[in-house]
């Protein structure tokens, strides 16, 4: 068949032969998606996702990439001047608490030395 076609048609199905010819490669397998996530630009399914609202409640939805929950942000202009406080307050960094040890020390060297004599 091959021989019969004019060379600009061969140039143009051979890639397509070979790849048909191949074999896959051998070191990828059907384990390969569990030891690390597959990055693809495009999922060519949908994956059961819960999302999460401010409430607390909850949805369940089809999503373009597999992801567990997807938890909604929370709007601060919503809530209470006392809670809004505490959040912005939670968002800020903690200062460190630095603990000083005041170690006694009240060793005698002379109580050991009966152990040094033979």
């Amino acid at each position: 068949m091959l021989s019969t076609m004019s060379s600009n048609a061969k140039q143009l199905l051979l890639p397509l032969v070979r790849s048909f010819t191949t074999t896959a490669r051998s070191d990828i397998n059907c384990h390969r998606a569990s030891i690390a996530r597959i990055g693809r630009l495009t999922y060519t399914r949908m994956y059961p996702v819960s999302i999460v609202q401010m409430d607390g409640s909850t949805i369940n939805v089809r999503y373009h990439e597999p992801r567990k929950i997807i938890k909604l942000p929370l709007d601060l202009s919503t809530l209470s001047e006392a809670e809004r406080r505490k959040r912005l307050e939670a968002r800020k960094p903690k200062a460190k608490v630095v603990i000083e040890d005041d170690i006694e020390d009240d060793f005698d060297l002379s109580s050991y030395q009966h152990l040094w004599k033979k």
